[in-house]
């Protein structure tokens, strides 16, 4: 297959991209706290808000709009070594935030979320023009809700997602903390690195043509039966150049600074 490169516009990413993928990532949660999820549930002598900056960190390899998560500490969004829930296997897959929603919108113990409205892009791609490396979200919560966590799906990929699970949330106002997140295969996708197996996103962020629509959907011929583990990156079996859209881990950094 012979890539063409196309220009990249805000309107090709967002308007000509199938299903829609980025904009229906930026509308899944919303940039707030979920409904019936805000901070202190009615207690506002709990109530507590974060100031959490994401930052891509590769060189090669954007990230959907990211999602955190404040929860209790029974909550799990993914662990290495265990399958994927239907939430992380369609993020990592899809970019599909809706069972993510429907998770937070089911359990009480999830207590806050708030999402990014663009994808992040790194400076050395084209899309960098349109849209930024790093995000910045207010992400609400109560007492109960100590604890963060934080996914993103790895667009060029089959079933990759950047991840950071049951963090400590800073206690005090003022007090900051920082933490790296590392990429993850989600074990649901074989990795063809194909861009007709790829969220259409991917080719539109990198500003190539390469003939091929790409899908907003999972195909069950490509259906691993895995568990989630540390990603092996990109490994130049199909259409992505290593050397362009390869990354080393950490693929992001998580700041998160406590306000009130």
């Amino acid at each position: 297959m012979t890539d063409t490169t196309t220009p990249t516009t805000r309107r090709t990413v967002l308007g000509l991209t199938g299903a829609g993928v980025l904009a229906a990532l930026a509308g899944c949660l919303g940039s707030a706290s979920l409904p019936g999820q805000s901070a202190g549930n009615g207690n506002s002598q709990s109530a507590r808000t974060y100031r959490v900056t994401v930052a891509n960190l590769t060189t090669g390899q954007p990230l959907t709009p990211p999602a955190v998560v404040a929860h209790r500490a029974g909550v799990e969004l993914f662990a290495v070594g265990d399958p994927a829930s239907d939430a992380i296997r369609e993020l990592a897959e899809n970019g599909n935030l809706g069972p993510l929603g429907e998770l937070a919108e089911e359990t009480d113990d999830v207590r806050g979320v708030a999402v990014g409205d663009a994808p992040l892009v790194p400076d050395e791609l084209p899309a960098s023009e349109m849209f930024p490396a790093a995000a910045t979200l207010e992400l609400e919560t109560d007492a109960s809700g100590a604890y963060l966590s934080f996914v993103s799906m790895l667009i060029g990929t089959n079933d990759g997602f950047a991840g950071l699970d049951t963090v400590p949330l800073p206690e005090r106002v003022n007090e900051s903390r920082s933490y790296f997140a590392a990429s993850y295969d989600a074990g649901t996708e074989v990795n063809t690195e194909a861009y007709g197996d790829m969220v259409p996103p991917a080719q539109a962020l990198y500003g190539i043509d390469s003939g091929t629509d790409g899908t907003g959907m999972s195909d069950p011929d490509l259906a691993e039966d895995g568990v989630i583990a540390p990603h092996a990156g990109i490994v130049g079996d199909g259409d992505l150049d290593p050397a362009v859209y390869g990354w080393d881990d950490p693929v992001a950094l998580v700041q998160v600074e406590r306000l009130d």
